[in-house]
């Protein structure tokens, strides 16, 4: 497991595609961020942190909303301007997805971004 970010998004996608209401992931900062952001955005319902052992995990209530979920290898940094192009390679319509970003004011959408007016760095998508 060399990108924990990219085995918990995998992870999150096959159990909604099998169907299941829960799912369990490695907690790390940033996937709490970007779980944080995709509760925001009703992709999930709810996740709490779980510890066994000297181990944490996030047990992640999932809401049956997500069509695709993936990361975005190379990080691509993204200017204000260049979110567009960004948004017709990894989301199939207008306001129908989101772009999870990473800026210098935190984890946030494409649509935030553009609303603080801010770039940063592509992380994943969600649709």
């Amino acid at each position: 497991m060399v990108d924990l970010l990219a085995d918990a998004l995998n992870k999150i996608k096959v159990c909604e595609n099998l169907g299941k209401y829960e799912c369990r992931v490695n907690s790390t900062k940033l996937i709490r961020s970007v779980l944080e952001t995709m509760k925001k955005n009703n992709y999930i319902k709810d996740f709490k942190e779980v510890k066994e052992g000297k181990f944490d995990f996030l047990s992640i209530e999932l809401s049956k909303k997500i069509n695709d979920i993936g990361i975005i290898k190379p990080r691509h940094a993204v200017g204000i301007s260049d979110f567009q192009k960004y948004e017709t390679r990894y989301i199939p319509s207008k306001d129908f997805g989101i772009l999870i970003v990473s800026t210098p004011k935190g984890i946030m959408t494409n649509r935030d971004a553009k609303e603080a007016k801010t770039g940063g760095r592509l992380i994943a998508y969600v649709y």
